[in-house]
């Protein structure tokens, strides 16, 4: 564009004096014209007028790089005039102002000078003024006046001001109302409020731009609180809690308003506040690892012994007992169980679980129970029972409720004891966590007679400082010939023949340890909430009470109290949070406040990435298939952040399940997947677990011990002559499925060997054993470079080799074979050149001249010898030489048109008993042969010739 205007200004330069260039005419060219346009027109008002002089055929719009391209074009109303209108509306909203530059040019091609045009766009009233919020809510307190109510606010996008500015509020309801607006949009109320007369003021408020175009009405509502009614006041309703930022203040602003001035209550002499953290959703237990992790994850997490047996897993295959379970997946995938009271129950075989137990062994258990409607008190709900079949019903062994007590029975053996003996037999613990409907964690470590129990993770201890009542009982009589059975939410019944003490509640992570005890840290770990309500650094609390002498003391402490996870990834969602107060006045009497409502919104967590890479194909001989290869051999797994898109700590990044899936399915005949290291590695919590559909590792634990054993994973093939490739898709998960990777693909593709030539060693078609064998010789000589034979070693053991299996060779073929390319080569060569076309085209065009020339000159010695051969004397007969019985060749079925002039020389071959005549006759055949093959000759009709020896008409292309 700079070009274009210094070329125009030359021409202008230097033919300024000639009166044949055209001239715009203006005052002022520096000022330029000005033009006007408003938004629904397309001519432009430009002042002064375009007019020009001299002998005029256009003008010239040239854009500016900084304005852009000119939505412009210019009319030629008359030879001197012209007119500017737009190609397209413009949008006053989009784009104000244009600058672009104008020239006139004649019909010679000569250019005028430049001169700017600046361009305005005028603004049309198209948008009404639309208010900031939806509606307005406020809330005043009776017999009071407010300098400012609710200020309310409205904008508009029309681009000038005197269309986009808002210039007026107006108050479009009944005339009546006690309330005011200013043009600023403030509220007020003229005379006090009465709370008797109105409970709600609702008024419609309307907006002017400075146009007078009216808004959509907005409804503004103003409440009337009751006079002098105690509660909290400066309590947001929603708090946004963003995972990983620590502690976070839930009511910084919070103020008690007591009504202390009230004659009923003259002074407060005490002020209790319970702050409480409702479950995150129904039915779930609020906060814990439970919302992240598995629990068989969480125990491998936790420490717990991994002996311990689930007694609640999910029904499917191998699992088929627990199918009359009702599972309840939450939104994490964990299972919670709910039974009915009456008909949910699962008997336990003893393949999963030995009925004996002994004196030590443990059960933990997550549940949720509230007591019947109907108060029976004698009810039995069972979590755990074990009883034989006997008309006696006799229980060995139970958990249980009752009266909301947790209740553990125990009996022993006729063998374990005297028979005269009393001992303990029932331990009985009156919790109220039992009957409370919330879900709480129970644990119960028994090394008989020692029974602790564990609440939530931490040993329980009773209020009045006693431990369980303990009931004792003698051991069971012998009986012989009994079979017990194992239930989990009820109780077998012998007597009856079925289930009896149905469990009504839910439960999940019901899991026994035989012969030993959960660690203390590893249950407090399982059971210990990292979400909750806190005053104080890694605490964290499902309530927070705080009391004071007054209600500025209440105040302080309730503004401390935060809202805290610890967790990477939270469930996001809503959390509930209640506030209750409790005044006490002077005179005694008690003031409950209103209670306050709020809710924590945990934000989407930064959400992580599992990637998987490696490389995608891998290619082996049938060697490597049948000693077993591994499938991911340079997996790498890792772990990135997507907001920041960096990669964290593997080391601090956990994985709970990885499958690896093969399809179609492994043919268990000579197919199989192993761990190199066994079925478990050292220091891992890998699980494996091994199909003929593939491979499925679960348990938590670290990326780096995921990789080291997805790594080990070896797949063998006893058959892989029949297999082209097989092919392995691998994901992973975190979190219990929340966070998947990427779909690895591995191909493990079968190297099947290649065809050997004529041309290549004998020793490519022994029997592919033999040919092992002198492969591996060879290997050996050529690295132990013994001279010359080393040499030889190298070029056999480099050599093509064909196992005797694939191998169709037929030396008696008549058909020619196909043509094919010899890589000449050395195999360290292959990848060192980039002349292979060339060389290949080069010993193509050589052999084909060799050819051309040899088919010549036979055909010529032919043609020479055929006179010599009819004038010489028949030699006497003399009978074939005797020929290989595998060489034969069946012609009873080939004829040969052949010349008949050469006919004549066939019957005197073969009849002298001279060799050399013999040995100069199979020349002249073979001349003849040759001649034959050559286009020149042309056959005569009606002469036929049967060949003996087919070997001759085999193209010889060994040295293509």
């Amino acid at each position: 564009m700079i070009f274009l205007k210094k070329m125009l200004h030359s021409i202008l330069n230097s033919s300024c004096l000639s009166a044949d260039v055209p001239h715009l005419e203006l005052a002022e060219p520096d000022e330029g014209y000005h033009g006007l346009i408003r938004e629904n027109e397309t001519l432009v008002e430009v002042t002064p007028a375009i007019r020009a002089r001299g002998p005029l055929c256009s003008f010239l719009i040239l854009n500016n790089k900084h304005h852009g391209e000119a939505p412009f074009e210019i009319m030629v109303i008359d030879e001197n005039e012209a007119r500017l209108r737009v190609r397209y509306p413009l949008n006053c909203e989009k784009r104000r102002n244009y600058k672009f530059d104008i020239a006139a040019v004649g019909c010679d091609g000569s250019y005028s000078n430049t001169v700017p045009v600046h361009i305005t766009v005028t603004d049309v009233n198209e948008f009404a003024p639309v208010f900031s919020q939806a509606a307005y809510v406020r809330s005043v307190d009776e017999g009071k006046i407010y300098d400012e109510i609710v200020r309310v606010e409205a904008t508009d996008r029309d681009c000038t001001p005197h269309y986009g500015d808002v210039c007026k509020y107006e108050i479009v309801t009944d005339r009546n109302q006690p309330f005011t607006i200013d043009n600023e949009g403030v509220i007020r109320n003229t005379e006090p409020l009465d709370y008797d007369k109105s409970h709600n003021h609702i008024l419609s408020v309307v907006a002017y731009d400075c146009g007078m175009m009216q808004s959509a009405p907005v409804m503004v509502t103003i409440k009337v609180n009751k006079p002098c009614r105690a509660g909290w006041k400066g309590v947001a309703e929603r708090v946004d809690y963003a995972p990983g930022s620590g502690p976070l203040a839930l009511f910084p602003a919070a103020r008690l308003e007591a009504c202390s001035s009230d004659e009923r209550c003259p002074g407060v002499t005490r002020v209790q506040a319970l702050v409480s953290l409702q479950a995150a959703r129904a039915g779930a237990p609020a906060a814990c690892d439970r919302d992240t992790y598995a629990l068989h994850a969480q125990r491998t997490v936790c420490g717990l012994d991994p002996k311990t047996v689930d007694l609640l897993p999910s029904p499917g295959e191998g699992n088929e007992w627990a199918k009359s379970l009702k599972p309840d997946a939450g939104h994490d995938g964990e299972e919670m169980f709910e039974f009915d009271g009456e008909t949910t129950s699962a008997v336990v075989p003893e393949s999963v679980l030995g009925h004996s137990l002994g004196s030590t062994f443990s059960v933990s258990t997550w549940m949720r129970h509230a007591p019947w409607p109907d108060q029976d008190k004698h009810r039995k709900e069972h979590i755990l029972c074990l009883a034989d079949d006997h008309k006696m019903n006799r229980h060995h062994y139970a958990l249980f409720v009752r009266n909301c007590r947790l209740i553990l029975l125990l009996r022993r053996d006729f063998g374990e004891g005297d028979l005269n003996i009393f001992r303990p037999a029932e331990w009985r613990w009156k919790i109220p966590e039992v009957c409370d409907n919330e879900w709480h964690h129970y644990a119960i470590n028994i090394r008989f007679p020692s029974v602790e129990l564990f609440v939530d993770g931490e040993p329980y201890r009773s209020l009045d400082g006693k431990g369980p009542e303990v009931i004792d009982d003698w051991p069971l009589h012998p009986a012989h010939g009994i079979n017990t059975t194992l239930v989990v939410g009820a109780c077998w019944q012998g007597a009856e023949g079925g289930m009896k003490h149905h469990l009504r509640g839910a439960l999940a992570g019901l899991g026994v340890l035989a012969a030993a005890g959960q660690p203390a840290p590893a249950l407090r770990c399982a059971a210990r909430c990292r979400e909750g309500l806190s005053l104080a650094p890694d605490l964290y609390l499902k309530s927070v009470s705080v009391e004071g002498d007054s209600a500025s003391e209440v105040e302080t402490l309730v503004r401390r109290v935060a809202y805290g996870d610890a967790r990477a990834f939270p469930t996001p969602g809503r959390r509930n949070v209640h506030l209750a107060t409790t005044i006490t006045c002077d005179n005694g009497r008690v003031v409950r406040a209103r209670a306050a409502e709020a809710f924590v919104m945990v934000l989407q967590p930064q959400t992580p990435s599992v990637l998987l890479n490696g490389s995608g194909d891998v290619a082996q001989d049938y060697a490597h298939f049948r000693a077993g290869l591994q499938v991911f051999p340079d997996l790498t797994v890792r772990v990135v952040a997507s907001r920041h898109a960096q990669l964290q700590d593997a080391e601090s990044q956990k994985l709970d399940s990885c499958v690896v899936s093969v399809y179609p399915a492994l043919n268990p005949d000579h197919e199989a997947l192993a761990l190199r290291g066994g079925a478990e590695l050292p220091a891992s919590d890998v699980r494996a677990a091994l199909t003929r559909d593939g491979v499925s590792l679960s348990g938590a634990d670290s990326v780096h011990n995921y990789q080291r054993v997805l790594r080990e994973i070896e797949y063998s093939n006893k058959k892989p002559a029949y297999y082209l490739n097989r092919v392995f898709k691998l994901t992973c998960s975190e979190l219990n499925g929340r966070f998947t990777s990427n779909e690895y693909v591995q191909t493990l593709t079968v190297i099947h060997p290649r065809t050997a030539s004529s041309g290549e060693s004998t020793h490519a078609l022994r029997p592919s054993g033999l040919a092992d064998k002198l492969d591996a010789i060879a290997r050996d000589k050529m690295h132990s470079g013994e001279g010359a034979d080393a040499a030889d070693a190298a070029l056999a053991a480099t050599a093509p080799r064909v196992f005797a299996a694939h191998a169709q060779r037929n030396s008696h073929s008549a058909e020619l074979p196909a043509a094919r390319l010899l890589d000449l080569r050395a195999e360290h060569e292959h990848t060192g050149s980039n002349h292979v076309a060339l060389v290949i085209g080069a010993v193509s065009c050589g052999a084909l001249l060799t050819l051309v020339a040899l088919g010549t000159v036979r055909a010529r010695a032919a043609r020479a010898a055929r006179p010599r051969a009819r004038a010489r004397p028949a030699p006497p007969a003399r009978p074939l030489p005797a020929r290989d019985p595998e060489m034969a060749w069946d012609d009873s079925a080939l004829t040969i048109t052949v010349n008949p002039m050469d006919e004549q020389a066939a019957p005197e071959c073969g009849r002298t008993a001279d060799s050399s005549d013999a040995d100069s006759c199979s020349d002249s055949d073979s001349d003849r042969n040759d001649s034959e093959d050559d286009d020149d000759a042309e056959p005569m009709p009606g002469k036929q010739h049967k060949y003996r020896n087919i070997s001759q008409l085999e193209w010889d292309n060994s040295t293509m």
